[in-house]
C-alpha cells in the first residue's frame, strides 16, 4: 500500500474470485490442456489465453459441432480455431482459448472438459506425410518454355510447403498416347500422386487428359471442383496412384483449388467425390471481374 501512495497512486480497481471460481489464466489452462492431442500440446495461461500449437506441419481437422457446444455453455468462455482443413505450419497457432471475464465458476470450465473429453479430440492435425510426386507437363506447338519454367517453380513451392519436392518431371506430346505412357512411368516409379498439368485445359471426360487416365488403366473419380480458380481439375487414380488433372491456372502460386485437394492427399486423408462438390462454400478465391 506504502509503495502505491508513493508513486502517486490513490486508488485501484480489483477483481475479486468468489469461492470456486478460477482465475482467467487457470481457467484458459484448464480448458487448452483438456483440447491436448498428439502433435499439439497446450501452452500460455496468460492475459486469459492459452493457446494450442502445432508441433508439425499439416491440415488442421476440426469438430465444428463440439467447438459451437464448448462456445455456447457460457460467454466467458471463447474457443477460436483455424478453418477446418486449413494448411499449418510447425509452431503456428491452431485453436486458442480466451476467457473474457477475470474469473469464471469452476463448474462452467468443468463442463467445457467434459464436452472435450467425450469423444476425439475436436482439434487435432494431420501431419503431411513423405510422399513421391510426379509431375507431367504436356506440349502443344506454341506453347512458350517460360510457361514450362514457371508451372515447375509454381509446383515446386506449393511441395516444399509440405516438406517434399517434385520427385519425377516429364513433358510429353498433349496425346492420349503419350500422356498414357507418362502416367505408366509414374506408377513403375513408385509414384504416390501424378499432377498432370495440360497445354490444354480439360473441357470434358472424353477430352486428352482423362482419355489417357482411362487408356493407362485408371479410372475417372470427378471431373470439375467447386472452387475458383480450380474449377477445372480432374480427380482420377491409376492403381494406388491419385492424379490431379489441373488447369493453366495451376501454374500461378496464389492459391487454387487443386492446393486443398493435394494438401488432404499428402496429409493422407481420404479425399473422395462427396469431398471434392463440398468445397464450394469459401471456394471462391479471387476476385471476379
Amino acid at each position: 500500500l506504502q509503495t502505491l501512495v508513493m508513486a502517486g497512486i490513490n486508488s485501484v480497481t480489483v477483481a475479486q474470485l468468489e469461492s470456486g471460481d478460477l482465475d482467467e489464466n487457470t481457467a484458459a489452462l484448464k480448458i487448452a490442456e483438456a483440447l491436448y492431442a498428439a502433435d499439439m500440446p497446450a501452452s500460455g495461461g496468460r492475459t486469459g489465453r492459452a493457446n494450442l500449437r502445432s508441433s508439425t506441419g499439416g491440415i488442421v481437422l476440426i469438430d465444428e459441432e463440439i467447438i459451437h457446444r464448448i462456445n455456447a455453455v457460457d460467454e466467458a468462455i471463447t474457443l477460436s480455431t483455424l478453418p477446418p482443413y486449413a494448411p499449418i505450419k510447425k509452431g503456428e497457432v491452431a485453436a486458442t482459448v480466451k476467457i473474457i471475464t477475470f474469473g469464471v465458476a469452476d463448474t462452467t470450465v468443468d463442463q467445457c472438459v467434459s464436452i472435450i473429453r467425450a469423444g476425439l479430440p475436436p482439434v487435432r492435425i494431420a501431419p503431411f506425410r513423405p510422399a513421391k510426386v510426379g509431375f507431367i507437363q504436356t506440349l502443344l506447338p506454341g506453347l512458350k518454355d517460360s510457361l514450362l519454367v514457371k508451372a515447375t517453380r509454381s509446383m515446386s513451392a506449393r511441395l516444399a510447403n509440405m516438406g517434399l519436392d517434385i520427385s519425377i518431371e516429364t513433358h510429353c506430346d498433349h496425346s492420349e498416347l503419350e500422356i498414357s505412357k507418362s502416367l505408366n512411368v509414374l506408377t513403375t516409379e513408385g509414384c504416390n500422386i501424378a499432377l498432370v498439368l495440360g497445354a490444354s485445359a480439360i473441357v470434358d471426360r472424353r477430352d486428352v487428359v482423362p482419355s489417357a487416365v482411362v487408356h493407362a488403366g485408371g479410372a475417372i473419380e470427378h471431373l470439375g471442383l467447386p472452387v475458383d480458380p480450380g474449377n477445372l481439375m480432374l480427380y482420377a487414380k491409376l492403381g494406388t496412384m491419385r492424379i490431379l488433372g489441373l488447369p493453366g491456372s495451376a501454374r500461378s502460386i496464389r492459391p487454387h483449388g487443386f492446393d486443398w485437394v493435394l494438401q488432404r492427399l499428402v496429409a493422407g486423408l481420404d479425399v473422395t467425390e462427396n469431398d471434392l462438390t463440398r468445397m464450394g462454400v469459401g471456394g471462391l478465391l479471387k476476385e471476379m471481374p
